[in-house]
C-alpha cells in the first residue's frame, strides 16, 4: 500500500505563486508515474501534470508555462509550482500516484484558492 500526504495549499491573489508538495510513503518504491489533478466546484476532477520515475512530464494545456512539476525520488515527494496563478485555477488539488501494476492512489487533497 502507498499513502500520499500533500501540502502546500492555500489563499492566494491572483498572478501569485504556491508551491504544493506531496510525500509517498509505504510502497513508495514501486510507484512509476506521480501527478496533480484538481477538482473546481461543480466540475470533474481533471489532470495538472504528471511525472514518470524517469522524468517524462506532461502538462494540461491549461497550465503550460506557468506550472512545473518535480520529483525528488530519494524522498518520494513530488512537487506543483505554480506560478501566475489565475482565479480559475481554484479548486481542490490531489496528489496522484500510478505503480508499476497500475495500482492508482489518491491523496486527501488541498485547497487551492485564487482570488482576483
Amino acid at each position: 500500500q502507498v499513502q500520499l500526504v500533500e501540502s502546500g495549499g492555500g489563499l492566494v491573489q491572483a498572478g501569485g505563486s504556491l508551491r504544493l508538495s506531496c510525500v509517498a510513503s509505504g510502497r513508495a518504491f514501486s510507484l512509476n508515474v506521480m501527478g496533480w489533478y484538481r477538482q473546481a466546484p461543480k466540475k470533474q476532477r481533471e489532470l495538472v501534470a504528471t511525472i514518470t520515475r524517469s522524468g517524462t512530464i506532461s502538462y494540461a494545456d491549461s497550465v503550460l508555462g506557468r506550472f512545473s512539476i518535480s520529483r525528488d525520488n530519494a524522498k518520494n515527494t513530488v512537487y506543483l509550482q505554480m506560478n501566475s496563478l489565475k482565479p480559475e485555477d481554484t479548486a481542490d488539488y490531489y496528489c496522484n500516484a500510478l505503480d508499476y501494476v497500475r495500482s492508482v492512489y489518491w491523496g486527501q487533497g488541498t485547497q487551492v484558492t485564487v482570488s482576483s
